[in-house]
């Protein structure tokens, strides 16, 4: 799976973060497979893929809880490779808090500070400060279990963030969470870090957080990198097949390809995308919900100019938004998602019937089936 495209591309700007040819075997199970991967001074990254991926693995590599197999790690041009964690300039915040249950919140916060041998006025000058900072100034002499879920990972970032490391990691910080209580907190988190710039990377498998908290996202799966991009470029420009599979909804129908810019799916050619894929090639053709646009009954039957009569077979209510399944004689389902204002403008019910278009610039072409995105 892996391959040069994935390799860092050359940047105006050097890389904070440098990672090369990395490599971590477990017995027989290759957990990263010659990852390379370059983090701007200031960025937030994300670490997005499925449980096993390699995510976790890649960011205790970073932090030297757990040595890489090969390959090597630089940090403001410093080789961090083989270093121990405590050589290292970083701040760690895990999904389980990690906080002593017995110090107070002022405590907890100081504990880094206090080992290097700072007056405790200065101390406290600084614990006060981070607590303004992640909006809990009147907590400090609570203990931890005094304190909700939300709030006691927010003293876990400014325990992390006390000794003005260099480097950010959140292991799954957020997802100990009500859906809630992360939702408000990854606004916040995000926040906190343009203000302060500290380089972060974020292990996350929940795609949304990665699309509203992330700078560029680094999609993994079977310890290789499968794209790294910008959240619009993840989710519009998707390189494999298991990227556009994984991030948000996405239907995948199996066509055959006729030429550098058609397939055929069914009996109908659709005109779609430009790919490299030789002709009667069997393929994968990817299109959003919400990239499907509905149209009048009869405007378009057969599959003319990409547009398909359907049958609406079943419709969910989804709040800003209703989620129709649809079929056809040229695919057996297709999830579209259409706008409340367009399902009472055209009438549309379950049982009924409609056009749709599948528009050309938003039909990706992959090689192989949809069984290929399993996960690992």
């Amino acid at each position: 799976m892996a391959s040069t495209a994935h390799q860092p591309a050359a940047s105006p700007e050097p890389a904070f973060l440098r990672v090369r040819n990395l490599v971590k075997v477990f017995g027989a199970f290759t957990a990263l497979n010659d990852i390379s991967l370059d983090v701007r001074e200031g960025e937030f990254v994300c670490f997005l893929g499925p449980s096993g991926c390699g995510k976790t693995t890649l960011l205790r590599a970073i932090a030297g809880l757990d040595l890489q197999t090969s390959g090597h790690i630089e940090q403001a041009g410093r080789d961090i490779s083989l270093l121990p964690p405590s050589q290292r300039d970083f701040g760690i915040v895990f999904q389980s808090y990690a906080l002593f249950p017995n110090l107070t919140v002022a405590r907890n916060i100081a504990y880094g500070l206090e080992s290097l041998g700072l007056k405790r006025a200065e101390i406290d000058r600084r614990v006060a400060a981070l607590l303004e900072l992640v909006g809990l100034p009147e907590q400090g002499v609570k203990y931890p279990a005094q304190l909700s879920g939300g709030q006691q990972q927010r003293i876990a970032l400014a325990r992390a963030i006390a000794m003005s490391p260099g480097l950010l990691l959140l292991d799954e910080p957020l997802s100990a969470l009500d859906a809630k209580v992360r939702a408000h907190l990854r606004h916040e988190i995000k926040d906190l870090q343009r203000r302060i710039g500290v380089t972060t990377i974020m292990v996350t498998h929940d795609q949304e957080e990665a699309l509203s908290m992330a700078d560029r996202i680094v999609v993994m799966n079977h310890g290789v990198i499968e794209q790294v991009g910008s959240p619009t470029e993840i989710y519009r420009e998707p390189a494999t097949l298991f990227v556009a599979d994984f991030i948000g909804a996405m239907n995948k129908l199996p066509v055959r390809v006729v030429d550098a810019g058609c397939v055929r799916l069914g009996d109908a050619q659709v005109q779609c995308r430009p790919h490299a894929l030789a002709a009667g090639a069997a393929a994968t053709l990817a299109i959003r919900p919400e990239d499907v646009v509905p149209m009048e009954a009869g405007g378009g039957i057969g599959g003319a100019g990409n547009r398909f009569e359907v049958t609406i077979d079943g419709m969910e209510f989804l709040g800003s938004f209703w989620r129709a399944r649809l079929s056809s004689p040229a695919f057996a389902e297709l999830e579209a998602d259409f706008s409340v204002n367009a399902v009472r403008r055209l009438a549309l019910q379950e049982g009924g019937r409609l056009a749709v278009e599948l528009p050309e610039d938003r039909l990706h072409v992959f090689a192989g089936t949809a069984g290929d995105t399993a996960d690992g």
